[in-house]
């Protein structure tokens, strides 16, 4: 089958190609002479079902969408997938991490089952983006039970660092590079960094009813804490009731009352505003249509996510001072993505409907390669790879986890997941030529204990000793391995290499667990391509 047959036709005449998904429109300004080739159908399918579900296909999937001739055909799989609950979950996770890797304080991270259930929920729901970043700015509450709570818990509800995080997560610009001093690149002034404090002074970390993260609880403090006290109060964290900009000479002095003001458009509250109402009021400016930035920052994220490769050298780097690659495309996704309400699912599907999405993968060090005109293979973040090993293996957490713990003594933290999530994890915000493989993932693939039951071919229960029993010709048994590790058939040439390590091994179970391990630990079961 001809790979191109598979997805709609992007190059016109005039170079400029649209493509209609839906309501959503994604032109791809991709001349026809230079037009990407698209990967096969195989790579598409993993690719799609990492990216959106966080699991790879299983060999029935794999069969059943590479003998499927039907017209359009990958547009109806994203349609299936996002209409997956386990997209809501993947998802979840991800803007987790997003949150809780920039976190400055540790106690935050026990609070990432309640953050993963927040955004689950949502987005479940359907709830748009801007519902989304409402919430998160204006939340209250214990964070065990108010995931949307996590900026505020992770920075501790210190005011700036909150006001940092809450303009880096929805609207892309790193203001805090003006938080001590006039930005040195960008035109944002010190004094506007603290304008945009000035909305989140009134943030109280207060003492909650509960232990553990439940030990704090968010809420508005609108109460001056130096009345009849003649003094600040001893405790900061209680918050002041408005922000000052600390002296830059002299820190020890008393700083300059700053009234609330948005750096992007200048609109604000007076001082004297309650806490709520000073929150919601940068809530509403910030997911404003008018603040282009917001649906700018989102669409970079997701398209640097599924593309490999962003419209902006950085993830959350943005701004007015730094010039974006093909400006026409990621015009024409945020204009959409503001017509439609914010929708993420089909942000996604305008997405994946792209040339650059449906595209052979490059390297990013190929120098012919366009940057954002291609698909760039990426590792694969921690929860895919956890996920992906126990599709691979046949597997659940059950199984991996071997003994379960008493009802009374389980650990959140305990398990294979949140194992994988500890020497896999990565900052989604970092460039991707940054994140690289360490020591300790490669031994926790080569010799994990969890895996190493499951690659023991010599027991009957185990996935790859039903395998051996189920599968008795070699050949099968090689390209169902390569079904399962890395969703595609095996090509001649790996059946071949596979066949001459039976022969030269001369134990039929020894050498399928080095190919089951060998595949696992390889470098295309650890990307996506």
């Amino acid at each position: 089958m001809n790979p191109s047959s598979t997805h709609p036709t992007f190059a016109s005449a005039a170079g400029i190609a649209l493509v209609m998904v839906g309501a959503w429109s994604a032109p791809a300004a991709w001349a026809a002479s230079i037009a990407p080739r698209a990967c096969d159908d195989a790579t598409f399918l993993r690719r799609a079902a990492l990216d959106l579900v966080g699991r790879q296909p299983s060999p029935t999937e794999i069969e059943a969408f590479l003998a499927d001739d039907t017209p359009g055909k990958r547009a109806a799989l994203v349609d299936r997938l996002l209409d997956d609950p386990a997209w809501a979950t993947n998802w979840a996770r991800y803007f987790r991490d997003v949150i809780l890797y920039r976190r400055s304080d540790d106690r935050a991270i026990a609070m990432a089952p309640a953050v993963e259930e927040f955004f689950k929920r949502h987005l479940e729901d359907r709830a748009a983006w801007d519902e989304i970043a409402q919430d998160v700015i204006t939340a209250t509450g214990l964070p065990s039970e108010h995931g949307e709570t996590a900026i505020i818990i992770a920075q501790m509800g210190e005011t700036a660092d909150i006001a940092a995080e809450v303009a880096r997560v929805f609207t892309g610009v790193q203001i805090q590079c003006a938080q001590c001093h006039d930005h040195f690149s960008d035109r944002w002034k010190r004094e506007q960094f603290h304008e945009f404090a000035a909305f989140f002074p009134r943030i109280a970390i207060r003492r909650g009813p509960g232990e553990g993260i439940d030990r704090y609880e968010v809420a508005s403090f609108d109460r001056d804490p130096r009345a009849g006290r003649g003094k600040r109060p001893e405790n900061p964290r209680r918050g002041d009731l408005e922000h000052e900009m600390p002296d830059i000479d002299d820190p020890s002095l008393p700083g300059t009352v700053m009234e609330p003001r948005f750096f992007l458009d200048g609109g604000g509250v007076p001082l004297g505003t309650a806490d709520r109402k000073r929150r919601a009021k940068a809530a509403a400016l910030i997911t404003a249509d008018s603040n282009e930035w917001f649906a700018r920052a989102i669409v970079n994220r997701i398209w640097t996510e599924l593309i490999g490769d962003g419209f902006y050298p950085g993830i959350d780097d943005l701004g007015p001072d730094r010039e974006p690659r093909s400006p026409e495309m990621l015009a024409s996704l945020c204009r959409d993505f503001v017509a439609s309400e914010h929708d993420l699912r089909g942000l996604f599907r305008a997405i994946m409907a792209t040339p650059a999405y449906q595209s052979e993968s490059r390297s990013r060090a190929d120098a012919s390669r366009l940057p954002g005109e291609v698909s760039c293979p990426q590792r694969l973040r921690a929860d895919q790879l956890f996920s992906e090993v126990l599709a691979a293996l046949g597997a659940n957490e059950a199984m991996l986890a071997g003994r379960p713990q008493p009802q009374g003594r389980r650990n959140q933290f305990a398990g294979p997941r949140p194992l994988f999530n500890s020497v896999f994890g990565y900052d989604p915000g970092l460039p991707r030529d940054e994140i690289e493989g360490s020591i300790p993932q490669a031994l926790l693939l080569m010799n994990g204990p969890q895996l190493a039951r499951a690659f023991d071919g010599g027991r009957p229960v185990s996935p790859l000793g039903r395998l051996l029993r189920d599968h008795t010709d070699d050949r099968e048994l090689a390209d169902e391995l390569h079904l399962r590790t890395l969703a595609r058939h095996a090509t001649d040439d790996e059946i071949a290499v596979c066949l001459s390590h039976v022969r030269e091994t001369g134990d039929r179970t020894d050498a399928f667990e080095d190919i089951f391990w060998a595949l696992v630990n390889s470098a295309e079961f650890i990307h996506r391509r």
